[in-house]
């Protein structure tokens, strides 16, 4: 039996969606026939992109929404539910990394705030998102957009590391107290990606190169190749996956 791909009346939303690899999700679902809630801190970044996917002749709504506030997260999906009726998946993509240097030398806000965004938010959109499905008695499908960094240990990003590995984490666990309801939850872990978010490592010509030779397939990746991957997690394709956490970096964690 074959299962399309597809996800015709569904109603994903999608964080940290105004570039990257928010955004090549968020229309890599619309044109698989998502009707799409985009989320971020700025309105005219996302308005930006729900544009282009209305352009594309999808369906996007753009909520702007810090999601390390909890109070704005349970807002967003209530907006969701009320202009869409319900909600299906969720993707928890939004993420910072302020600090770049040795641990001993981190400060307290900055440990405060890559907490309360990568994780904290995370766990506040999880939470309100299965609340509704319970309601529904409905499936769903949550994917967590970790790293590799959370697999291994990371010099000068040792802060974020941590909070993709308890990413990881909260994944593997929730799979489990929510699986009997028919709520999937993975994760996917990129490496090195082509993004604003990456830049300063991906213009270093030294750092591109040192992560190019290890690379099992030459060259670094992009937002495509990781929104492929939550394209099929988000869809009935995927019915009997939760718990994992799929490695997209080219081979790199593996050399």
């Amino acid at each position: 039996m074959s299962v399309k791909i597809d996800l015709n009346g569904k109603v994903a939303i999608i964080t940290g969606a105004s570039r990257g690899i928010g955004e090549a999700i968020a229309r890599a679902f619309a044109r698989a026939g998502a009707m799409t809630v985009l989320a971020s801190r700025k309105r005219e970044s996302l308005e930006k992109v729900a544009q282009k996917i209305r352009e594309e002749g999808g369906v996007a709504l753009a909520l702007p929404c810090h999601v390390g506030r909890q109070e704005e997260v349970e807002s967003l999906v209530r907006s969701a539910v009320e202009r869409f009726g319900k909600v299906d998946v969720l993707v928890n993509n939004a993420a910072t990394n302020p600090y770049f240097g040795p641990m001993m030398l981190l400060e307290e806000s900055a440990w405060d705030k890559t907490f309360e965004v990568n994780l904290k938010g995370p766990f506040y959109a999880i939470r309100a998102l299965v609340r509704h499905l319970q309601e529904r008695q409905a499936p769903g499908s949550i994917i967590n957009i970790a790293s590799v960094a959370g697999m291994m240990g990371m010099p000068l990003q040792g802060i974020y590391a941590m909070t993709k590995a308890a990413l990881i984490s909260m994944t593997r666990t929730l799979a489990i107290e929510l699986g009997p309801a028919q709520i999937r939850v993975n994760a996917i872990a990129p490496g090195l990606i082509d993004t604003r978010f990456s830049a300063a490592l991906v213009s270093n010509e030294e750092i591109r190169g040192s992560i190019l030779n290890r690379l099992a397939i030459k060259r670094i990746g992009v937002p495509d190749d990781v929104a492929s991957l939550a394209l099929l997690l988000a869809s009935d394709a995927s019915s009997y996956i939760t718990g994992a956490c799929f490695v997209v970096d080219g081979g790199w964690s593996i050399t």
